[in-house]
């Protein structure tokens, strides 16, 4: 389904959503969503560059390939995400990748599997960025009762604002509007 029939954007350019199931344990879905007045290769250049990444994104840290020459099917990345007082290191394989379109990587640690998915969608003069984690396993209702599922969803935002400062940035020069609000 194509990112635009499933989103309604009113937070200037953003929606934002985290949703668990009603069973402890099961899963965790966070969604966020962001609109970007920047054309689409400019943001693509941005999010699939991973060896620039340490120029613009206060989230994951120290990020490198760990396998492949780039972000693409069957490449592994390696980053640290600080959802608690420590940082964590993480090293997801990234299983679907259609370039300007989507990007899905997966990881475990610590018991909790996760998928994430950066849907790009381009709209007239702007990107659309829908990301959606989905986190389960065993150890789930440990990382619930500490809070990481919010602390994970508000890195999430932090991420994709990085992507669209940084875009709009590097598009400043176009003379692109600011997002609809």
């Amino acid at each position: 389904m194509p990112v635009g029939s499933r989103l309604n954007d009113k937070n200037a350019g953003q929606k934002s959503h985290l949703l668990s199931c009603r069973k402890p344990g099961i899963a965790v879905i966070i969604r966020e969503t962001v609109l970007i007045p920047a054309p689409m290769e400019i943001v693509w250049d941005v999010f699939s560059r991973v060896e620039n990444w340490s120029e613009w994104n206060p989230v994951c840290r120290q990020c490198r390939l760990e396998a492949g020459d780039c972000l693409a099917a069957g490449s592994c990345l390696s980053f640290e995400l600080k959802p608690l007082l420590f940082p964590i290191r993480i090293a997801p394989v990234v299983i679907d990748y259609e370039k300007g379109r989507l990007v899905t990587w997966v990881g475990a640690k610590w018991g909790v599997q996760a998928r994430h998915s950066f849907y790009f969608e381009p709209s007239g003069d702007y990107v659309r960025i829908e990301s959606i984690e989905i986190f389960s396993g065993p150890m789930l209702p440990v990382a619930r009762f500490f809070g990481i599922p919010r602390r994970l969803h508000k890195l999430t935002r932090h991420l994709l604002a990085a992507i669209q400062a940084t875009a709009e940035t590097r598009a400043s020069g176009v003379g692109l509007r600011q997002a609809p609000e």
